[in-house]
Parts: C-alpha cells; sequence; structure tokens
C-alpha cells in the first residue's frame, strides 16, 4: 500500500509516477535497449526479466503497457509475444477489485467491461446520477441514460429467471410445422 493508501496496482488516469519506483529506472539508464531487446536475445530478455520479478510496481507497469497500447519491449515482466493476448482482450478485462475501487472514489483506468460493470453495480447500490458521472468523468445526463439502461437490463434479467420454460407440446420436443399438411 502507497502512502497515498492507494494500492500499487492501480494507477490513476495518466499517472506515471509509479516509474520512479520501477526496479528498472536505474537499469534503463546504464543500457537503455536492456528493455527493448531483438526477439532472439534470450540472455538480454532474460536480464530484463529478472529486474522485473523483483520489481514493486510490475503490475501497474503491464496494465500501463497494455492501456496505453505500448506493443514494443518489455513491460511488466512480459515480451512483446507474451502480452499480444492480452493486448487482444484488453477491453474485455473484469476485474472487480478496479471496479470497487473506482466505487470507492479513486480515478482508475478502467475497460469498456470495467466501465459496464461500475454502471450495472452503481445501479444495484443505487449510486446518484451525479456520483456516476464524477466517477466515469462523464456529463450527468449521460450518467442517467447509462443508468436507465441498467435498470431495464436488470428487469429483463429478472423477468427471464421468473419465466417458466415451456417444452413445445409434441412429443419430438420440436416446433410446430408452419407449412400446410399434405
Amino acid at each position: 500500500m502507497l502512502a497515498s493508501g492507494i494500492s500499487p496496482a492501480y494507477r490513476r488516469l495518466g499517472d506515471q509516477s509509479w516509474q520512479e519506483r520501477a526496479a528498472c529506472r536505474g537499469a534503463a539508464t546504464d543500457d537503455p535497449d536492456l528493455f527493448f531487446p531483438d526477439a532472439d536475445h534470450i540472455l538480454r530478455i532474460t536480464e530484463a526479466k529478472r529486474y522485473c520479478a523483483r520489481c514493486p510496481v510490475q503490475q501497474v507497469c503491464l496494465d500501463s503497457a497494455l492501456e496505453n497500447n505500448d506493443r514494443y519491449g518489455i513491460w511488466g515482466g512480459l515480451t512483446e509475444e507474451e502480452r499480444e493476448p492480452l493486448h487482444a482482450n484488453i477491453d474485455n478485462r473484469l476485474d472487480y477489485d478496479r471496479v470497487e475501487a473506482t466505487l470507492a472514489g479513486r480515478d482508475i483506468h478502467l475497460t469498456n467491461a470495467e466501465r459496464r460493470a461500475v454502471v450495472r453495480t452503481a445501479y444495484a447500490r443505487e449510486v446518484s446520477t451525479d456520483h456516476l458521472a464524477r466517477m466515469l468523468k462523464i456529463s450527468e445526463d449521460h450518467a442517467e441514460r447509462l443508468l436507465r439502461r441498467a435498470s431495464r437490463e436488470a428487469s429483463h434479467r429478472r423477468l427471464a429467471e421468473a419465466a417458466p420454460i415451456r417444452p413445445y407440446p409434441h412429443t419430438d420436443a420440436s416446433p410446430p410445422s408452419l407449412g400446410r399438411a399434405a
């Protein structure tokens, strides 16, 4: 936990101060190419990853690389190739700790999936429109539309859960024929 009370696993929007605590900070000055090796330089990759393994901000570094679409170099202990599948799925990341941290008032970079989860949770907890707008840095009108949508989605879920499943009355459980009988 940092002195500010914010877990080092979360960074504020636009915040790059985590780099001051990175294990690679001194190493990058000695050898600026250490964290940008060619894919076939296994010894350099291994050396760079050793710094990452003892880094107090390794997860923040990885999140930053993914959120900023940094495709080159070693970030968060992963090479370009190792990060590729993570880059492809970053918009689908759904970390409920990040959602809860946002609801607690922390200014965290969220994925699209996490933003939707914040809205659904805000609706369920009856968070005010203006508070949701401040959390997501959107207009109150937009926040109101998002909460209305969350309300409709919750109603649809309740209806779907309450509706009994009715099998077709035919013995083979297939739908009735729409054609004319021969």
